[in-house]
């Protein structure tokens, strides 16, 4: 027999207030690579991953805080709600989706135009949310587009627009593929009036928008990784019947087909596009001060 024994003492209880718990949202895993990362260091980061160099997606409003110089920006057409004229619904109403994408997102509709200045150089801007129903470009947002490109005439400033897109809005049909046209042509008379236009491809870029006015550019650029295209990967290679070369429809694949000008990391952007308006509008920053 042993000449001791262990006292065993009662585990001590601890309540539902004594337990110690990590705030959602504190930390980020990167898509890629599987880094874990202070979620406020990611977005003082601009979402780029820190070890691997992914490009997280960007909230919308992020967007604009990271591109257009502190105080400049001033949005316009806000006001401006799709209607629902076909009375659409499938699983849900049309209208309900449109009342969910506000309610979760806070924007008016996926894409949001206004006037500011990137590097000193005063532009006419537009940014996809891709945060409002995948970005979908319905009556709304062509009416947005084309407006950019108006006020870029009228104000002779050069347009930038940043586009994340899953293509037309299928909810509004017709008048949603007829925006292609729209903004296409809106695209054209600012060629017309000499303004230069800086198309800036993000993930993904896909749809009716990669075939309208997001690859008329006079630059086109897009973040590393982007996928753009018209259709889907998956749904080609069904129709050919063939396996797809790697990377196929990536910004880097683009790139070496010569589709686009530029690839340039979303730390780098604002500073690169700066020095592009600059060259094609013949204005230096410190001349638009």
């Amino acid at each position: 027999m042993a000449w001791w024994r262990r006292k065993k003492e009662p585990l001590e209880k601890h309540s539902a207030e004594d337990k110690v718990s990590v705030p959602k949202g504190l930390w980020s895993k990167c898509e890629s690579c599987g880094e874990i990362s202070y979620t406020d260091e990611l977005i003082q980061n601009l979402r780029v991953c820190p070890l691997c160099g992914h490009h997280a997606p960007m909230p919308t409003l992020e967007r604009i805080a990271a591109t257009v110089d502190p105080g400049t920006w001033e949005e316009r057409d806000g006001d401006l709600r799709s209607g629902d004229p076909l009375g659409f619904h499938d699983q849900q109403a049309y209208r309900t989706r449109l009342n969910k994408a506000l309610a979760q997102s806070a924007l008016g509709d996926a894409f949001i135009g206004g006037l500011g200045s990137v590097a000193g150089i005063p532009a006419s801007l537009g940014f996809f949310a891709f945060e409002f129903m995948g970005g979908s470009m319905g009556s709304v947002v062509g009416e947005k587009i084309a407006r950019v490109f108006e006020r870029a005439v009228e104000l002779s400033r050069p347009a930038v627009i940043f586009s994340a897109s899953g293509g037309a809005r299928m909810q509004e049909g017709v008048l949603s593929l007829m925006q292609m046209a729209k903004t296409s042509a809106a695209r054209a008379r600012l060629r017309e009036a000499g303004v230069p236009y800086i198309s800036v491809l993000l993930h993904p870029t896909t749809g009716g928008v990669a075939a309208s006015f997001s690859m008329l550019g006079d630059i086109i650029v897009a973040e590393p990784g982007a996928q753009v295209g018209f259709a889907g990967p998956r749904v080609i290679q069904q129709t050919i019947g063939q396996e797809l070369p790697k990377g196929f429809q990536r910004a880097e694949f683009l790139l070496d087909h010569g589709i686009i000008d530029r690839i340039v990391p979303r730390l780098e952007l604002r500073e690169q596009l700066g020095l592009m308006l600059g060259l094609l509008g013949n204005v230096t920053p410190a001349a638009a001060e």
